[in-house]
């Protein structure tokens, strides 16, 4: 029975397992950015469908969609400004570096968040090469001048 159980996880993707301090992390990004409602559309495992490949960030942030209930829409095309990325138990760093370099800077997106739950520290990469890493109080995304208290996230 254990075997049958690690055949199953072996088939998901290192992105695909959600943990717990994953989980929790989705959730309090979430609402930590609550704030920022009237300006963006914070948008947890959005399935994309970019020019350069399908995706799914931990959490998408937009400018204001267009909502329309009638007509949803599974994979969206647009790039977010932003993506937030959180490291899985299980996923090597340079999984989420690639994506950020290889997929979504080329696709248009303007910065990527990347989230290391483990180290509870926080990199802003942006499509210059550039980078921010932050380790302790505000975190400021000078992209969408959102800033994000990461003693609160990682408390």
């Amino acid at each position: 029975m254990e075997t049958a159980n690690h055949d199953l996880i072996e088939e998901y993707h290192s992105e695909d397992i959600m943990s717990v301090n994953h989980s929790k992390l989705i959730h309090r990004l979430c609402v930590a950015l609550n704030r920022y409602e009237d300006q963006y559309d914070i948008l947890p495992e959005l399935e994309l469908e970019l020019s350069t490949v399908k995706c799914k960030p931990d959490i998408s942030i937009y400018n204001h969609l267009m909502v329309d209930w009638l007509n949803d829409v599974i994979f969206y095309s647009k790039p977010p400004i932003t993506a937030v990325e959180i490291l899985s138990p299980r996923q090597a760093l340079t999984e989420l570096t690639d994506k950020a370099y290889k997929q979504y800077f080329p696709a248009g997106v303007l910065s990527v968040w990347l989230i290391i739950p483990v180290l509870q520290n926080a990199y802003i990469l942006f499509p210059d090469g550039s980078k921010q890493v932050f380790t302790k109080g505000q975190l400021i995304d000078s992209v969408t001048g959102i800033e994000l208290d990461l003693d609160l996230l990682f408390r």
